[in-house]
């Protein structure tokens, strides 16, 4: 239940009329009185045309009175007040099922017209008709307005369009013009924005399609209308048809005052959409409706493919399929074109056949023919001209190549060539092996058989270092051995002049720079091959290296050979003796002073044979001296008779 007051409680102030301006502060209030003891805390709602405000700012204390009453005040405050707040406004409060109302008050606005409704921005065509609108409000009312284009009033406040809301319409404008409103009220005048109105070309019209190629449209078109401003230039824009509106295949630009262009570079038999706009310095136009224009029909891009003749007797069988490349327009049909040297040429139009039966009178030979498509722009290009050979009856054909005789040629002209290969590689062989000549042919010499010898088919130079390597001797020997070491190639060894305690000692003559040396070189038994053996052979020879006295003899070199042992078991000084015979390889060398070092090695077994090469004398030793003095020679003492 709703009701004005009730027994112990009742409204002593209701809120008040207000009248006040737009932006400005506003605040009501009301009063309650509660009467008697029992009276709980009242809590006092703001309405607004009968509607709760929730979220209204509102403040409210709670005083007492007397001893059996208080009193509650309540304010509503509205910092800014808008349009939106005029109204109303009452207060409330609940007691049970009861709903005790205050008297309604009222909040209204006065001041200058605002404005709803302003002149916007906008783009219109020349001469064509637009409204604007403006809509203005009190209060206090009513609110007349005036209009204003470029500043100059377009109507008065007894017009009837003057009053608010207001709406001016103008049949067509051909300028840019700025139009604006002033509303008017009993509290003073207001101005509105100003919105501009520019003017831009209309579309360009009569556009049509005046010469059709299969490969070029020119279009003509008439230029709209631009108000006081000029068209500069058109713009031309095409795409294929039904693809996106953003892919054009050409957008061109077209100075005024021209008004036609010649669109080229398009294909053949194929559909364009084309849109056409025009410009002025204020804008440019709307773009014309898309018109679709055909490409005429143009001639097949290739020629037809597959061309195949089969012969049969004096009928040929001509056969071919359809060009692989762009048609570029309907496909008619198919010109086949023949001829022979005794014949006249002839042309046949298959239609859309893609084979034609040619029956000739008589065997003939050299029969030439081609083949072309075309559609209705013409023929297309002529496959390249064939020529097939029809070999009359009853005359026999030379019999065909056997690729089984090919074959059987092929092999054996193969054998033939391996046999030659074969031939030359053992002749080159037997030439090497013989290379020598007759000192290795079996012959008798002092009664015994010379050694045969087959030369080896290659043979590395190794360096002096790794030859010490292989001799397995210390490192210490090695070192002293190092720069002693003499070419085999050098030294060519002789007769044998005696025995010594490792081996024979052989006369031999070192060939250097500018002379060659009469030498005395001492060898080392093939038996012996063990490394005592071998460092003490050596180390004879390094301590003739060190020998420096005017009577001692000093030691030349040393050198290694390398050779093969002979299949018949000699003995080996035999073999020693016959070294010269042999041929040598991996031979290095060092010199220094007058000490030269040889090393030989036995391939076959591996074994290392060193020599070592000293100054020759006739009386190398006192036991030769004596034995010659003996013998009735007359030896003559020299400064350097070896001890």
């Amino acid at each position: 239940m709703i009701s004005l007051h009730c027994v112990g409680l009742h409204f002593v102030e209701s809120p008040k009329n207000v009248t006040s301006s737009l932006g400005k502060p506003v605040a009501v209030q009301c009063v309650l009185r509660a009467d008697g003891e029992g009276q709980g805390p009242l809590d006092v709602l703001w309405l607004k045309e009968g509607q709760q405000l929730e979220f209204a700012d509102t403040n409210q204390m709670q005083l007492p009175e007397d001893e059996n009453g208080w009193l509650v005040i309540s304010e509503l405050k509205i910092e800014e007040v808008q349009l939106s707040d005029m109204g109303s406004y009452q207060c409330a409060v609940s007691s049970g099922e009861e709903e005790i109302l205050s008297v309604e008050g009222y909040i209204e606005l006065e001041g200058l017209p605002h404005f709803s409704v302003e002149p916007q921005d906008l783009s219109v065509v020349a001469n064509e008709e637009l409204s604007l609108r403006c809509v203005a409000h009190g209060p206090p009312d009513p609110v007349r307005v005036i209009w204003l284009q470029d500043g100059a009033p377009l109507n008065n406040l007894k017009d009837p369009i003057s009053l608010s809301p207001s709406t001016l319409n103008i049949s067509g404008l051909n300028k840019t013009s700025s139009f604006s409103c002033e509303a008017h009220n009993r509290k003073g005048v207001a101005s509105s924005g100003t919105g501009v109105v520019t003017v831009l070309p209309s579309q360009p019209h009569d556009i049509k399609a005046e010469e059709i190629t299969n490969s070029s449209i020119r279009l003509s078109w008439h230029m709209g209308f631009g108000g006081i401003y000029p068209i500069s230039h058109c713009i031309v824009q095409v795409k294929a048809s039904g693809e996106d509106s953003d892919e054009f295949i050409s957008s061109q630009t077209v100075s005024a005052p021209v008004t036609s262009r010649l669109i080229s570079g398009l294909e053949a038999f194929s559909r364009y959409d084309l849109r056409l706009a025009c410009r002025s310095s204020e804008g440019i136009s709307n773009w014309t409706v898309w018109m679709s224009v055909s490409t005429s029909e143009g001639v097949p891009e290739s020629a037809p493919d597959n061309v195949t003749a089969v012969v049969n007797g004096t009928e040929v069988v001509l056969r071919w399929s359809e060009p692989p490349g762009k048609m570029k327009g309907q496909l008619q049909g198919y010109m086949m074109e023949y001829s022979a040297p005794n014949m006249e040429q002839v042309v046949v139009d298959t239609g859309l056949d893609t084979e034609l039966f040619v029956n000739l009178s008589a065997p003939l030979s050299n029969v030439s023919f081609r083949v072309c498509a075309y559609t209705g722009a013409g023929q297309g290009p002529w496959t390249p001209l064939q020529t097939i050979t029809l070999i009359p009856a009853g005359i026999s054909s030379p019999p065909a190549f056997s690729w089984h005789w090919w074959y059987v040629v092929m092999a054996i002209a193969a054998t033939v060539a391996l046999a030659v290969l074969l031939a030359v590689y053992v002749t080159r062989l037997r030439r090497k092996e013989t290379r020598f000549g007759e000192a290795f042919e079996p012959m008798m010499e002092s009664g015994e058989l010379v050694v045969r010898y087959r030369a080896r088919r290659t043979y590395s130079r190794r360096t002096a270092e790794a030859t010490l390597n292989s001799l397995g001797i210390s490192d210490e020997l090695k070192q002293k051995l190092q720069d002693v070491m003499v070419d085999r190639h050098k030294l060519t060894l002789g007769k044998t002049l005696g025995e010594g305690e490792f081996g024979s000692v052989m006369e031999g003559s070192l060939t250097q720079e500018d002379s060659v040396l009469k030498v005395a070189v001492k060898t080392m038994k093939i038996a012996i091959c063990t490394r005592t053996e071998m460092e003490d052979f050596l180390r004879e020879a390094a301590c003739m290296k060190e020998f420096d006295h005017q009577n001692v003899m000093r030691l030349l070199g040393k050198c290694v050979h390398s050779f093969s042992l002979p299949n018949e078991n000699k003995h080996q000084d035999d073999y020693i003796f016959r070294i010269k015979e042999y041929s040598v390889r991996n031979i290095y060398l060092i010199e220094q002073l007058d000490l030269r070092v040889c090393l030989q090695t036995v391939e076959s077994e591996g074994y290392p044979s060193p020599v070592v090469i000293l100054p020759y004398m006739k009386h190398g030793d006192l036991h030769s001296y004596l034995l010659y003095s003996r013998l009735g020679d007359a030896p003559v003492v020299s400064e350097t008779l070896g001890l």
